[in-house]
């Protein structure tokens, strides 16, 4: 199985970037070793979606992470409906990222949306949510941000009901206050987690393509270019300008930039941990 439907697409793919394929006529091939890669980093619009990518990522992964370690904290304790809460948190997730994006989109509308009718009430002035950079990248991280905070609170609150309740009992005999706790406890036996949920969402921020193409509906990201990320650049290179090696390029890019991101996030995870081992 992984032969067929990992391995064998990853080969395919670095074997075709070396190639001139064309979507129109796929058998025919003609060789142009590593100018595809040249053609791509001579391109000014893939650094600009690897720029987006990064911002966008950074946007959406670092308040989403935040507010899930929040969200797991508060369902930790004991209260009414636990268990409707713990899977309410859930549903954004369950939910269609189509449906999701374009309910988010009419949220984000310039002239009739509601986020910038709420603006208005308080004397801020309509913002052009999908053709400005900043506000545009912050209309695609928000959709993330809603439909994968819940999951991620979810690895969270299980990570933290892995920890010995006797750890906590300790710190309050020693009148360590709830916050104290979080922080010397809850957080110490959260690093594993952590670690995965910041490997996971940078893979993911990465890969990111359905919540850009669908906030207006264009591969090309906005008027300038503004979001597109380089899931939505790979997309536009296949399947908008029929270059299929150039597009298996992007992929295999794509894929050597996250092997190099979760590779540096578990160097310096193990560097961590070997110090605090040592002291």
């Amino acid at each position: 199985m992984f032969a067929a439907f990992g391995l064998f697409p990853l080969i395919y793919t670095a074997f075709v970037s070396l190639y001139r394929v064309e979507l129109q006529t796929p058998g025919e091939m003609e060789w142009r070793g590593l100018g595809n890669y040249t053609a791509l980093f001579g391109d000014e619009y893939f650094w600009t979606s690897l720029r987006n990518t990064f911002t966008i990522g950074v946007l959406s992964t670092v308040p989403q992470l935040v507010m899930a370690l929040g969200l797991a904290h508060l369902l930790n304790y004991r209260m009414r409906g636990r268990t409707f809460l713990r899977t309410a948190v859930l549903l954004p997730y369950a939910t269609s990222v189509a449906a999701a994006t374009l309910v988010f989109a009419q949220l984000f509308g310039r002239d009739f949306g509601l986020i910038n009718y709420a603006l208005g009430l308080v004397g801020i002035d309509p913002v052009d949510w999908q053709n400005g950079t900043v506000a545009s990248q912050i209309a695609v991280s928000t959709v993330v941000i809603w439909r994968w905070t819940g999951y991620n609170a979810l690895i969270y609150l299980a990570g933290m009901q892995s920890i010995p309740h006797e750890l906590y009992e300790a710190a309050a005999m020693d009148g360590a206050s709830r916050w104290r706790q979080f922080f010397h406890v809850t957080l110490p036996g959260l690093r594993p987690t952590i670690v995965f949920t910041v490997i996971v969402s940078t893979i993911g921020a990465t890969q990111l393509f359905g919540e850009p193409l669908l906030l207006e509906g264009s591969i090309s990201g906005g008027i300038s270019h503004q979001y597109q990320t380089l899931g939505l650049y790979m997309y536009e290179q296949g399947w908008g300008f029929f270059h299929l090696g150039r597009a298996a390029a992007i992929a295999w890019v794509m894929f050597l930039l996250i092997v190099v991101i979760v590779g540096a996030n578990a160097l310096i995870a193990r560097r961590r941990s070997r110090k605090e081992a040592g002291r």
